[in-house]
């Protein structure tokens, strides 16, 4: 089910997959929308009820005149109270990652435990895939073919429009979120106490082995690394193993 609330003067977006179970809540990362979670959620169910937040400038949320650090964790915030659950789990991919553990290291008592879905504590982005992609498409089709080997993990967000297909995102926004989302954030990793599932895909181009070795390492709570035959969308690209090993880790 879709809802929505206000912040800071802006329509924030959210899907409530539903079920009798636990809550989950979930970021998702540049790109994407809520939506990218229903196959995760759907495998989730019944024990887990996940609830996936559009973040700002994407899927039916607000653009935002800014897409800083703090403006990402400050919408966080704002969606966790305003569902009035209480402490509950966190799951992030990608930019949701970041947004989600720095979420965990600046309000520890909101966050019970962490799923941090093929992110890192140092991010480098490279915006050129982003400046590549097409504006619009005259049909869905046609922009599915533009996009190539990139459509699955966009469709959730390809939206029509009166001057053909686009997407539920902005390119301009995204380039500057990832501008802002690129640098250091050890600080942040090495602040989060809470009980810790990092999944890396083994063919991911934005999380290395020895990266996320290293942020086992450093991480001053319970944390555990787990690897799985993907690429940077674990979830998407290992959607079985991916659920497995979020079941057993929130379940442990």
């Amino acid at each position: 089910m879709r809802s929505y609330f206000l912040h800071d003067g802006r329509q924030m977006s959210y899907l409530d997959f539903g079920g009798p179970g636990q809550v989950l809540l979930a970021a998702h990362g540049h790109y994407n929308e809520a939506a990218a979670f229903a196959a995760p959620a759907a495998a989730l169910a019944p024990q887990w009820r996940v609830v996936a937040l559009d973040q700002r400038g994407h899927g039916e949320s607000d653009r935002a005149a800014g897409y800083g650090r703090e403006d990402y964790v400050a919408d966080l915030a704002a969606f966790h109270e305003h569902l009035d659950v209480g402490p509950v789990p966190l799951l992030g991919h990608s930019l949701g990652g970041v947004n989600a553990y720095q979420y965990a290291a600046r309000h520890p008592e909101r966050v019970t435990s962490l799923i941090v879905e093929d992110i890192g504590a140092v991010v480098d982005i490279d915006t050129g895939f982003t400046e590549r992609l097409p504006d619009r498409a005259p049909t869905r089709e046609a922009l599915v073919a533009a996009l190539g080997p990139a459509a699955p993990y966009l469709e959730c967000s390809l939206r029509p429009s009166d001057q053909g297909w686009g997407f539920s995102f902005d390119q301009q926004d995204t380039i500057a979120s990832q501008k802002a989302l690129s640098g250091e954030h050890w600080a942040d990793w090495t602040a989060v106490a809470c009980r810790t599932l990092l999944i890396r895909g083994e063919h991911s181009d934005e999380l290395s082995h020895d990266h996320a070795r290293e942020m086992i390492a450093r991480h001053i709570g319970p944390a555990h690394l787990i690897e799985l035959p993907a690429g940077h969308v674990v979830h998407h690209d290992a959607l079985a193993l991916f659920t497995t090993a979020v079941r057993t880790f929130l379940d442990g």
